[in-house]
């Protein structure tokens, strides 16, 4: 076999070396793998076969990829192995200045954004956020089927006045489910979702603006009183889109802060001489 298993004498001493000792556990060429290594992997509280298990597969996990890594390198054509080489040295670049990029933009990035400014990017761009979805605005209620007092709980769903608030709360605890805030905007899948019996084939007839409906199946009774509707391809209102427009505000922030960076890098580095372009004939 290319790799036998190799064996290891592992105590829990063992590997309670100085972290500043390099002791190696294996080498394939001119490549070491170190005790170090291996350490900050294992789990303090695995046992001592497990944790011999898992450095005898490492190592030879280990010790298999650089052996193949040697032999692709005598055998892979010269014209491979140069692509390969710069397509890592960019990857290289690519990884340490993203991470520059992005330690500089968390530390100067300013992401408080204003009412005003949210409002103003809405109301200039109010076209661009066309719902895909109606979108309702509910209150709603799932009762047991054998439930006595649903009368009652109808009239003050409907209604809604502030005593009725008070009472639909002491009893709250007999509900199945419960939503009271009626200023959100839902999706309509997901009030489907929400009440059984609602389909995307019958939810024209329900979800209207000021209907108060009450639909039933084996589970339960829903009622819901419906407050407000936006039907698909309505401007979507501010407070749904919030997210999506903070996210774009900060995003462009962010690309107008590493071109500003990145010019004011190139500028630094022609005054003091660190970057010159040559004349071209």
């Amino acid at each position: 076999m290319l790799l036998s298993p190799l064996l290891f004498f592992i105590s829990c001493g063992y590997f309670a070396k100085k972290e500043n000792e390099k002791e190696p556990l294996a080498r394939v060429g001119e490549s070491y793998l170190y005790r170090e290594d291996i350490n900050k992997l294992l789990e303090d509280n695995q046992s001592i076969e497990d944790s011999a298990s898992f450095v005898t597969n490492y190592v030879n996990n280990w010790a298999t990829k650089q052996l193949l890594l040697s032999k692709s390198k005598i055998n892979l054509p010269a014209d491979k192995i140069q692509e390969f080489n710069q397509l890592i040295e960019n990857y290289k670049i690519d990884l340490y200045t993203r991470a520059y990029k992005e330690a500089l933009v968390l530390q100067l990035q300013d992401t408080i954004i204003t009412k005003a400014e949210l409002e103003s990017f809405y109301e200039e761009r109010k076209e661009n956020f066309k719902l895909k979805e109606k979108l309702v605005k509910l209150r709603f209620i799932e009762l047991p089927d054998q439930f006595l007092n649903k009368n009652e709980v109808k009239l003050r769903l409907d209604r809604f006045n502030e005593k009725d608030v008070k009472f639909l709360d002491s009893i709250g605890i007999q509900f199945k489910k419960i939503n009271f805030n009626d200023s959100l905007w839902v999706k309509a899948s997901r009030i489907i979702n929400e009440i059984p019996p609602l389909t995307f084939e019958n939810e024209d007839r329900y979800l209207k603006k000021s209907q108060f409906f009450e639909i039933q199946d084996s589970l339960g009774v829903y009622l819901a009183k419906v407050t407000g509707v936006l039907e698909t391809n309505e401007p979507a209102p501010l407070s749904f889109v919030m997210p999506s427009i903070k996210q774009i505000i900060l995003n462009r922030r962010q690309l107008r802060l590493i071109r500003d960076l990145e010019t004011e890098i190139i500028d630094e580095a022609i005054k003091d001489k660190e970057f010159e372009v040559y004349e071209q004939d």
